[in-house]
């Protein structure tokens, strides 16, 4: 810095308030100093900043070590996110959503002296591995446990599977069948309760679920039984890649696509418009969720007695082929 202010010919001071985004500079100094950083290739020291000011520029995301579609967009909208508000963003990787290895990343971050926290909570046991949290650690949970004293942001998961039913209903359908999510994770559980509330409404039959994981073989799996039974003309998945491996099954028992049979997804993944027919889905706003998340985060780094906070982001329905519409 003191190179820098050299090269401009101002303070020491005066390099610090424009790092800072001080009001109180003059737009020329402001230039000339920007214009010196440039020239040196200057890049602040945040570990002496967090010394001298008492607060770190670094926050803490903790998340499953996964492809899933879900975990890792939201991980990439936080970054970005982050980084527009001028923070830099430290990831902590899981294995398993468990207690002991949420535990033991949070642990990770704290030693870094993080800002604050973002835990990408989805099932219970990741949650708990929140319990020993010193008091006074900003966090904020994503898709988290709604029991549990932090800040929470989710994706409204009944509204969104709601509205895939009604869409599957409204096309004249007598009733819709489910390919759930894994049976710990919030997400699963909501959709589920979604597809069950609004058959329930209608009068119409409720089928029980077909139990699966997040991925296509497992849509392809269950796909191979309910080709199988030609009562079945409607059929939710709980995200897109079990939607994927059903329309696979589904045609190698030819069984068409919406003719026979209407699919609706969930996640609206890239592929979703390019499949064969393109699918019906429903997408949920990552990058809202992601600023929500932050935006509840940063208040309660400014003020450590600010309450938790709730935000819940409503999914949109996108009609496409694969519902005959």
């Amino acid at each position: 810095m003191t190179d820098v202010a050299r090269l401009a010919g101002v303070s020491h001071q005066t390099v610090s308030r424009v790092l800072n985004d001080h009001p109180n500079v003059k737009e020329q100094t402001r230039l000339r100093v920007r214009a010196a950083i440039a020239e040196l290739g200057y890049r602040p020291n945040r570990a002496a900043r967090t010394l001298v000011t008492g607060r770190s520029q670094l926050l803490g995301i903790v998340t499953l070590n996964s492809t899933l579609f879900g975990p890792a967009s939201l991980l990439a909208a936080f970054e970005l996110a982050a980084a527009e508000a001028g923070f830099a963003v430290s990831v902590a990787s899981v294995a398993r959503l468990d207690r002991e290895s949420v535990a033991a990343a949070v642990d990770r971050h704290l030693d870094q002296r993080v800002a604050g926290l973002v835990v990408i909570a989805p099932t219970a046991s990741a949650g708990e591995g929140l319990d020993a949290l010193p008091a006074g650690v900003p966090v904020v949970t994503i898709d988290g446990d709604p029991t549990k004293a932090h800040g929470l942001v989710t994706v409204d998961q009944v509204a969104g599977a709601r509205a895939a039913t009604q869409h599957l209903l409204e096309a004249g359908h007598r009733t819709v069948w489910h390919v759930s999510g894994p049976p710990d994770w919030y997400d699963a559980a909501g959709r589920i309760e979604g597809w069950r509330q609004t058959l329930q409404e209608a009068g119409a039959e409720v089928p029980p679920p077909v139990p699966a994981d997040w991925s296509a073989a497992a849509g392809f799996s269950a796909g191979q039984m309910l080709a199988r039974m030609p009562e079945v003309t409607a059929i939710f998945t709980a995200n897109d890649h079990l939607a994927v491996g059903l329309l696979r099954a589904l045609h190698e028992r030819g069984r068409r696509v919406p003719e026979d049979v209407s699919v609706v997804g969930f996640d609206d993944v890239p592929e979703a418009a390019y499949l064969i027919p393109p699918l019906t889905t429903v997408r949920p706003d990552f990058a809202a969720v992601a600023v929500a998340g932050l935006d509840l985060l940063l208040a309660q780094m400014a003020d450590e007695d600010a309450a938790p906070g709730r935000i819940v982001v409503e999914p949109e329905l996108v009609v496409r082929k694969s519902s005959g519409k």
